[in-house]
């Protein structure tokens, strides 16, 4: 199974992105996938059968939401099929689809949930200072700075920086700031010629690498540090398990009898 689909409760990882993207007011949806992959196209297909299984039995509320689920957004599919590996090739592999569109790049396997959405905020700030903007996120122990992209960056205004370079995974006394960039992009056209030219490093073509080349073209990249979110990396196991149990925790339907459940286990 895809990492993109594990559940957390009753939907899939990629399900919250998607939803993160629509809610931010985007329509197009491009899903870079793999030959391993296909449960994610099916997921946002219509599935006739089940429709007509919950009809059938009188299960509204669960049709609907299966409905839903194909219609939040006109989805796009393509097969990455690059020669190396790396997160610079799926972005890449977009460039069919979006053409000389500035567009937001986000992974399927983490998210974040903000009031308004983390890409509804890049957004604003795009709208305001165009150029790329990638989301922030303070790492408040400086132990974990070195597991993530670190912002060398100057300030514009409280909560947006003009970003100098990236320095990926710094050691904790060498990091520029505790600001890691990561999660989503909104990102230029102009970023695919990059990752084009770019070399490989250990066999992978990284995204870090085609935007320090973009800052040194000179181009304007910004750093929007998200306000009232948090951040889920389900792509890592413990962080997986710790997200499935705050949403059960805060789920209506059943938060009482897990909370109750919990209380009964003999924790050392």
């Amino acid at each position: 199974m895809p990492k993109e689909m594990l559940p957390v409760i009753d939907k899939p990882i990629i399900q919250y992105v998607v939803e993160e993207a629509v809610a931010s007011g985007i329509q197009d949806v491009i899903m870079i996938t793999g030959w391993q992959k296909r449960a994610i196209e099916d997921h946002f297909d219509r599935q006739f059968e089940l429709e007509k299984h919950l009809e059938i039995h009188g299960k509204e509320k669960d049709l609907l939401l299966i409905k839903k689920i194909a219609q939040l957004a006109n989805f796009i599919y393509i097969r990455q099929k690059g020669e190396y590996y790396g997160n610079a090739m799926p972005v890449l592999a977009a460039k069919p689809a979006v053409g000389s569109e500035d567009f937001a790049v986000m992974w399927g396997d983490e998210f974040i949930m903000a009031k308004p959405p983390r890409l509804a905020q890049i957004m604003e700030v795009y709208k305001k200072y165009r150029g790329a903007v990638i989301s922030a996120v303070r790492i408040e122990s400086k132990d974990d700075v070195s597991r993530y992209g670190i912002a060398d960056m100057e300030k514009v205004e409280n909560g947006i920086f003009r970003i100098k370079k990236i320095v990926e995974k710094p050691l904790p006394e060498e990091a520029p700031s505790n600001l890691a960039t990561h999660g989503a992009y909104i990102l230029p056209p102009e970023i695919f010629g990059i990752i084009e030219k770019l070399e490989p490093r250990n066999g992978e073509i990284w995204l870090v690498d085609a935007i320090n080349n973009l800052i040194e073209s000179g181009y304007p990249v910004y750093g929007c540090e998200i306000q009232n979110g948090k951040y889920y990396d389900t792509g890592n196991k413990t962080e997986y398990l710790k997200t499935v149990i705050e949403f059960a925790l805060n789920h209506p339907d059943f938060s009482k009898e897990i909370k109750e459940y919990l209380k009964t286990l003999k924790l050392d």
